[in-house]
This record gives C-alpha cells, structure tokens and sequence, in this order.
C-alpha cells in the first residue's frame, strides 16, 4: 500500500493505521489487503473485478471497510462488490472512494455495488468521495447502488462529496418490499469547472414501504450540477423527496422529480429549493465580526453538515 493510498484511506474512510473489523482496500485496480471475520466473510467474485461480502444472519454492531483509491492518472478501475445481508442484520458499511493524479493523465473509479437485504436487516452504509493531486488530469467517480429491500429492512445511505472530483454520476435504484425503508442523504460541493449528476429511481413495491431521499448541494465557480428523483409507488406506501441547493459565483443546478403513483394509498412528495445564501444570513453573521468569505463559508458548512 503506497503513501497516496494511506493518505486517501484516511480521508474518505476515517482509517488510523488499521481497520477494526472486516475490510477490503482497493489500490489501482488490486487488492491491497482483506481480513474477514467471524459473522462477515469477503471473497473474490470469480466472474468479474471485485468482491462478494456475506453477512450472517443476526450479526450486530460490525463494521466493513471497502474503501477503493486510485492513486495516478491512465487509470480507469472498474469494480462489482456484492453484499448479502443476512435477516435480522445489522451492519455499518464504510465505502469511500478517492482518485489522484499529479500529471495530465485521467484517474477514474467506477464502483458498482449490489446490495441484498434480507427480513428485518439493517445496514448503514457511508461513502465518501473526493479527488486530490496537482495534476490537470481528469478526477473522476461514478457510483452505482442498487438495493433490493426486503421485508421489514432498513438501509440508510449517508453519501458525501466535497472536493476536487471533476465529473460524476451518481445513479441509486432500488426495490422495496412490505414495510421496507430506505433513507438517503446526500451532500454534494462543486467549483470551476466541475459536474455532479445524481440519479436515484425507487419502486415502492409492498404495503407500508417508505423512502426519504434528501440531496443538499453547493455549485460555485462555473461548476454544473443535476439531480433526477424518480419515487413510483405501488402499493400503500410513502415516498418523499427533496433537493436543496445553493449557488455560489456562477454555479448552475437542474433539479428534476418525478413522482408516480398507481395506488390510491400511495403518498408521495416531492420538495425543492434552489437560490443563492440570503443576504440576512451574511449581514448577521458579519455583525459578529466574520468577514463576507468567512460569514459565507459558515453558513455553507452549515448547510452541508
């Protein structure tokens, strides 16, 4: 494991030296270390890059660590990581992703993850993304989640990207069954001439599923941003859906639900809100001595918490 990959590692997946528990780090396209555990076992797919993770059923309180680096530029990894989530679960998973270059050569990570719940299981899964190096390259990540929720599961999706990714696009489906929920939350930065496209599609598909997908943003410089929600419920269920975004310099945001119901008890929602940072906020902010910058970064780090 190179000093690119350690610096990464401690950037987007919170590591000390070490992982506590059963982890899988990627470097450039190969595995640079693995550790199983009792209730958790990582192997190798035998039919494409990547992993297959299985959680027993009834393991609580562990953790797993899939964090994935590229660490130069001519280099676009591509990786297809399964998880099996054993019924009555209830797991952390941490997925950071970070790509580097220091010359004019593109670094891309493409990571599409598979996720299979079984009854009342329950996964929180963290992932973090950001793009680092001097060179004029191209930093990009493009993450795929799809999630198959069944009775009763939980997963809670806390997603974040704030920093020096040129391009990316985020694309989440997923199918939810009697009483299943998904929560998402995502928060996203852009600058100069960077873009971020968001895709979440999700099918409400048994009585009392729900879904809570909320996208907060930052667009500064030139940097362009899209956010496409697409909630179809199917059955008695609830779906809600949010886009809150603020626009810095020139920044740009698209924002664009959709929303479809084929059951008279499904209650759907969509909200969006899309402006620059109130001039009330800076002007009390500065009464306490912040200067504008300093006022606006702390509404904006506010903002994305």
């Amino acid at each position: 494991m190179n000093n690119i990959t350690d610096t990464l590692l401690r950037l987007v997946s919170d590591f000390k030296g070490s992982f506590d528990g059963a982890f899988n780090i990627r470097e450039d396209g190969e595995c640079a270390g693995r550790q199983s555990t009792e209730h958790i076992q990582i192997e190798s797919k035998t039919d494409a890059p990547g992993i297959i993770v299985r959680v027993m059923p009834g393991t609580k309180g562990e953790t797993v660590y899939i964090p994935a680096c590229v660490t130069h530029g001519n280099l676009d990894d591509l990786v297809y990581n399964d998880f099996y989530i054993g019924e009555g679960a209830n797991v952390k998973i941490v997925a950071g992703c970070g790509v580097h270059t220091d010359d004019e050569q593109e670094a891309r990570h493409n990571g599409i993850h598979r996720f299979f719940l079984d009854k009342d299981s329950h996964v929180l899964y963290e992932e973090k993304h950001i793009g680092t190096g001097k060179g004029t390259g191209a930093k990009r990540i493009n993450p795929v989640t799809d999630a198959v929720l069944n009775e009763g599961a939980v997963m809670e999706m806390d997603t974040v990207q704030l920093s020096g990714v040129d391009s990316t696009l985020r694309k989440t489906t997923a199918k939810l069954a009697a009483r299943a929920r998904l929560s998402v939350r995502e928060r996203i930065m852009t600058d100069g001439q960077e873009q971020a496209k968001t895709e979440f599609d999700v099918v409400l598909d048994g009585d009392d599923s729900g879904v809570d997908l909320i996208s907060r943003s930052v667009a500064r410089g030139n940097s362009y941003q899209e956010f496409h929600s697409a909630i179809k419920g199917k059955t008695r269920c609830t779906g809600h859906s949010e886009c809150d975004a603020i626009l810095v310099d020139h920044g740009t945001v698209n924002a664009l639900p959709a929303l479809e119901a084929s059951h008279v008890d499904a209650e759907l929602i969509h909200e969006a809100a899309i402006g620059k940072i109130a001039g009330e906020q800076l002007m009390k902010l500065r009464t306490l001595g912040l200067t504008e910058q300093e006022a606006e970064e702390k509404i904006i780090s506010g903002f994305l918490k």
